[in-house]
């Protein structure tokens, strides 16, 4: 994100936005080489840019229910996340802690934006 230009958005003003990106840059790297079928591989990294898009879009509406609506989309997302890394989990994948740290912690915060 361009320092300069950081606060012309009001989602970059939040805290969830910021552990979303870093949740969404962690996937990739952690789905290198797991021993599933790459499809859950795919589910996940299309739900966590669906976290960040949609964290993003709640920030900038205009009434309290329109942003609800995209936090609750956000917090599906998050639970999809953290699903996926449970079936990961139980494939043998070893490297997930810090992703699990990083959807509980967007998981609690979404939850109380969702409201």
């Amino acid at each position: 994100m361009d320092k300069d230009l950081n606060g012309y958005f009001s989602h970059e003003q939040l805290d969830v936005y910021r552990v979303a990106l870093e949740f969404a840059g962690w996937v990739p790297g952690a789905a290198k080489g797991l021993p599933v079928r790459s499809s859950l591989r795919d589910q996940l990294m299309r739900a966590s840019e669906s976290i960040v898009l949609n964290i993003a879009e709640g920030a900038q509406q205009q009434t309290g229910q329109m942003a609800k609506k995209h936090y609750r989309v956000a917090f599906g997302s998050a639970a999809e996340c953290a699903a996926a890394l449970d079936l990961l989990a139980l494939h043998g994948a070893s490297n997930l802690h810090e992703g699990h740290q990083l959807i509980h912690r967007i998981g609690a915060m979404m939850r109380r934006l969702a409201r």
